[in-house]
């Protein structure tokens, strides 16, 4: 299985986008918009911020294991 590091994320705020690569060891539960400086929080039942406004869920849930 191939796992996606790369996932563009979408500020539900203000719908800048931006490509980030993921982390691999912890997730990133805040992360601030570079254009409204919004900080983004996942949605409740998501675990990260990749799973609630990335392209692409995070790697541990891409590899079906639980997020951190």
């Amino acid at each position: 299985m191939n796992i996606t590091l790369q996932a563009i994320i979408t500020c539900p705020s203000c719908g800048h986008k931006k490509e980030e690569t993921m982390p691999t060891s912890a997730c990133e539960y805040f992360y601030e918009c570079e254009n409204c400086k919004e900080v983004l929080k996942p949605k409740q039942g998501d675990c990260c911020v990749y799973c609630s406004y990335g392209t692409v869920p995070c790697p541990p849930i891409q590899e079906n294991k639980s997020c951190c």
